[in-house]
């Protein structure tokens, strides 16, 4: 009998071990309590076809630390409260120069707005061909989920974007009304431009411009975002205008003259004027007299 016992047990202890790593194999839908508890997830693929992680800690952004770029995130702003009242909305391309503050304003979205239900899920490039079991993971939920892909481009030779080209409209599944994608891009199309797409293009028999086929899919793509954003390199006067409210914010306790003169030559090493390398600068500046007790002097 003893030996039965621990037989038994033994084979328990199997079957509980073979339970679970089924379970983190095929992916155990979150439960949408955990939509409650928490503002952030990913979308975890590195087993099996993939599962909503939670993040204990996102990193937000407050949306008034974004100086210089007051029009287009007022109508960020606008675009979202209409997503979390129900109302008509789009999905949202935000694009331009690197460090311009596209990333920082949909993580400023969700510290704007968490409190009225609005979640953000991280989904990687190299996940896009899961977007409908994404979308499908959330379908019911009371929350508003905005899908962020952060840093998205194709190559030319790359087939994942059919699938986020789906998601976003032409697939005969509609999208759940609580769910919208937001996409940040150094590029305006988000697929590579070339000199010979040019070459299909034509006049029509009405003498009309008609781009050809290879230019039509390129364009296809980022048309399917209904409101596209903006986001460029700001004039010197803008960013020292960046540069003084960080520098206010941090406490920096060095003359504003000499501030604005060490922020410019930052910026002139790195070869940008960036909300980034403002708040590079700042972050540097402050950390220095902390460190020193060492201020700017006039």
């Amino acid at each position: 009998m003893g030996r039965l016992r621990a037989l038994t047990l033994s084979l328990q202890r199997v079957l509980e071990l073979a339970e679970r790593a089924l379970g983190e194999f095929v992916g155990d839908p979150l439960p949408h309590e955990a939509f409650e508890r928490f503002r952030a997830f990913r979308w975890d693929a590195t087993r099996g076809p993939g599962r909503l992680i939670a993040i204990d800690e996102p990193d937000v952004y407050d949306l008034d630390d974004l100086v210089g770029i007051d029009r287009v995130i007022a109508k960020l702003i606008a675009n979202t409260e209409q997503f979390i009242a129900g109302h008509p909305s789009n999905h949202v391309l935000l694009y331009g120069d690197r460090g311009t503050g596209k990333s920082s304003a949909v993580k400023g979205l969700l510290g704007r707005f968490a409190d009225r239900g609005l979640r953000i899920v991280e989904v990687q490039k190299t996940d896009l061909i899961h977007l409908p079991r994404v979308i499908a993971a959330l379908h019911g939920a009371p929350q508003r989920f905005l899908l962020f892909c952060d840093d998205l481009s194709f190559d030319s030779d790359e087939r994942l974007y059919r699938e986020l080209k789906a998601a976003l409209e032409g697939s005969l599944v509609a999208p759940p009304e609580n769910v919208r994608i937001i996409a940040t891009s150094n590029r305006r199309h988000l697929l590579p431009e070339k000199m010979s797409d040019a070459r299909d293009a034509h006049l029509d028999e009405r003498g009309e411009l008609r781009l050809g086929e290879t230019v039509d899919e390129k364009l296809a793509l980022s048309d399917r975002f209904g409101l596209a954003l903006g986001f460029f390199s700001f004039d010197q006067t803008t960013y020292l205008e960046i540069v003084e409210h960080h520098a206010e914010r941090a406490g920096v306790r060095s003359a504003p003259e000499r501030v604005r003169e060490h922020a410019l030559r930052w910026a002139l090493d790195r070869s940008s004027r960036s909300g980034r390398t403002a708040r590079q600068f700042v972050d540097d500046l402050a950390g220095r007299e902390a460190a020193t007790g060492v201020v700017l002097a006039d």
